[in-house]
């Protein structure tokens, strides 16, 4: 299969694809059962960023061309007939049933509802799909170090929850969570001056479990959700999916811009405002303490609630956090989502809701009929852990370390960054938010980068209009020192190319643009 890319022409790179793979099929050059390249296979084949090819074979999905199988990859199938490939011989003497060789396999995009269009999200599965290459250095995926994960606590605690006899940790358990664990965060979020009780604690299966239950239970699809912009990736994508109108308020060194959303709060009645103010993804902002308290003020008098995100409160690095503003509020305004993935192990999907019991009590209702309840047997052993004071324990080594990764980052883009490349230092969290030299779009860095193997998230990915496209964002958390100086100066030099490559239309440019990523 032989494609050919013109970069010269404003056609997008992943249209160019969809239409020659098209053709291919249509003219039966790629006959139905013809496996296609697979994603990374044919980017690299063609230079380009997965995603572009990503976006190709859903356009191609979406005509009916190809299907994608487990096990199998992605195959071209019986392009559609139309109706003057039918003719009454398809049909048996005195029978109305279909041959079966005139039957077409099912175009199941023709049965997906607008939702399923919606959850579509490249730039997310393109992430998790980098995990586990070992040749390449991502900055993308915002996760804990493996290297740092307790494996050894968690071994001697599994080997005590599975001893015989304990039928318990093994059964269906109550939809709102296992209730040590519940009494256990309770204390825990005492110390940081978040006063709850433990019926008012739901377990999830991961914070993302908690926004996918609150846009059930808050959003019909037309309703408007307020959020800062820039924003969480994953939160914008579950919002989308419901079909909410997200209106956004800009950021500065203090968070949210809490004199825009006053105007916005006047002239709208939102269903919520969704906000990550402590080490905020992707910026690392960190709320200032009167913006949190001007931002409550405005939740009262608007009566608005708010939805705080809070995965990386307990990762700083210099000095204390700010108070949660679920720690503030003293009316019940505040819905508070908190997450062991990144103090610990993602692969857990461990994580929490704080809420009135009337909002609880609807998430539970929507958690039902998603997956019963979160797992049984890892509850159990987070809360033998946590009893154990090891997340405490664990949470002084890792923000030491964490703090060498951040600044072994900060020295190698110092070091290697070519003049216009600046970024912001967070207190705490696993970001760093870059701004790239004028005139260069973060979707052409991407596909520069990554034939020398490095990537990281461009950031119009976390803006809801079109913001971003001179932004990346790289997180420093994952790899050693010594693979953290490498990856920079793989980067730093990706940069330097594209600024010292002419454009190929006029002289007078330095720049040269690729085609938006999402």
């Amino acid at each position: 299969m032989q494609l050919q890319i013109d970069r010269s022409i404003k056609t997008p790179l992943y249209l160019q694809i969809r239409s020659q793979i098209r053709q291919l099929i249509l003219a039966n050059e790629l006959p139905p059962g013809f496996r296609l390249p697979p994603e990374r296979k044919l980017a690299a084949s063609l230079g380009v960023n997965r995603t572009t090819v990503v976006n190709a074979y859903h356009e191609l999905v979406a005509d009916g061309l190809i299907q994608p199988h487990v096990g199998k990859g992605t195959v071209v199938v019986n392009a559609p007939l139309s109706t003057e490939h039918f003719s009454l011989d398809h049909f048996t003497s005195g029978d109305s049933r279909v041959r079966p060789s005139s039957i077409q396999p099912i175009s199941w995009q023709n049965f997906y509802t607008k939702q399923s269009e919606r959850m579509y999200n490249p730039v997310l599965a393109s992430i998790l799909d980098e995990i586990g290459e070992e040749d390449q250095i991502s900055f993308a995926l915002g996760s804990p170090a493996g290297e740092y994960y307790p494996l050894e606590e968690f071994r001697q605690i599994s080997k005590e929850v599975m001893r015989s006899g304990n039928w318990q940790a093994f059964e269906y358990g109550p939809t709102i969570g296992h209730y040590p664990l519940r009494k256990y965060l309770k204390e825990w979020l005492s110390h940081r001056s978040i006063q709850t009780q433990t019926q008012n604690i739901m377990i999830l299966s991961g914070s993302q479990q908690g926004l996918d239950l609150l846009a059930k239970v808050f959003i019909e699809p037309g309703d408007y959700i307020v959020m800062e912009e820039p924003s969480f990736l994953g939160a914008i994508g579950v919002f989308k999916a419901a079909g909410a109108h997200i209106l956004t308020v800009p950021l500065d060194q203090e968070g949210l811009r809490t004199d825009l959303l006053e105007q916005i709060l006047s002239r709208h009645r939102p269903k919520f405002i969704y906000t990550l103010p402590t080490f905020q993804n992707p910026s690392g902002t960190k709320m200032s303490l009167s913006r949190r308290q001007e931002l409550l003020k405005l939740a009262y008098q608007y009566h608005v609630p708010i939805l705080e995100d809070d995965p990386y409160s307990e990762l700083y690095y210099e000095g204390m956090p700010s108070p949660s503003l679920k720690s503030m509020d003293k009316h019940g305004h505040v819905i508070y989502l908190g997450t062991f993935s990144k103090m610990l192990f993602p692969g857990l999907r461990l994580g929490w809701c704080v809420a009135p019991s009337a909002v609880l009590e609807q998430l539970a209702l929507a958690k039902q009929h998603v997956d019963l309840h979160t797992s049984t047997t890892v509850q159990w052993m987070m809360t033998d852990f946590c009893r154990q004071g090891l997340l405490d324990k664990h949470l002084l080594i890792v923000r030491n370390r964490y703090l060498q990764q951040l600044n072994t980052m900060v020295t190698a883009l110092t070091e290697f960054a070519p003049p216009g490349l600046s970024w912001t230092v967070p207190e705490g969290g696993f970001y760093l938010w870059c701004e790239l030299p004028p005139g260069i779009k973060a979707a052409t860095l991407l596909t520069k980068a990554a034939e020398k193997k490095v990537t990281f998230i461009p950031g119009n990915a976390f803006y809801i209009n079109s913001g971003g496209k001179n932004r990346i964002r790289l997180c420093f958390s994952r790899h050693s020192e010594t693979t953290i100086r490498e990856g920079i100066r793989r980067l730093c030099t990706a940069v330097l190319e594209i600024l010292n490559q002419p454009h190929p239309a006029s002289a007078n440019s330095r720049f040269r643009c690729s085609e938006p990523l999402v």
